[in-house]
């Protein structure tokens, strides 16, 4: 008869814990907008969280879209789509059809006279806006963290 004590294989606790990834919303008619933003975020991690972008091109798509997805924590937005309001349209569906309060929505415009800076803070519940042409590789990064940053204190806040 063997006597040998058999172990059962250690475990190993992986420290480096798979979290599921920020869902990032890109609603934008321009294939291009979607191209860089993927490109300039694709090794982003916040939290040990990495990103998944969620693309969207027009009113419609978007709307169809953020109703099945009320997870998503970054929403950038482009105002002038198929109208000069489709943005600002999408904006309120989001705020007041779907009660979502908690995505951050970020407007990236090309056209800000379309939608003047201060009247879309103060009436869309918008949390930030920016021009495409200041959205750097670096901007853009920093605009997502701090986005992030703003969810993460707020539900650490209400836990």
């Amino acid at each position: 008869m063997n006597d040998e004590l058999i172990f059962a294989p250690e475990e190993i606790e992986d420290t480096q814990q798979a979290y599921e990834p920020y869902k990032v919303a890109i609603i934008d008619d321009d294939n291009e907008v979607h191209a860089f933003t993927k490109l300039a975020l694709k090794s982003f991690t916040y939290n040990n969280r990495k990103i998944e972008f969620i693309s969207m091109y027009s009113e419609k798509e978007a709307r169809e879209v953020l109703a099945l997805h009320d997870d998503i924590a970054v929403i950038l937005l482009d105002v002038v789509m198929e109208t000069n309001s489709s943005g600002l349209d999408i904006a309120m569906y989001i705020r007041d059809s779907l009660n979502n309060e908690m995505s951050r929505i970020i407007i990236r415009t090309g056209q800000p006279g379309e939608a003047p800076e201060r009247y879309v803070i103060d009436n869309y519940d918008i949390n930030d806006y920016k021009e495409k042409t200041e959205l750097t590789t670096d901007k853009l990064y920093t605009t997502i963290r701090t986005a992030l940053v703003a969810i993460y204190t707020n539900y650490r806040t209400n836990e």
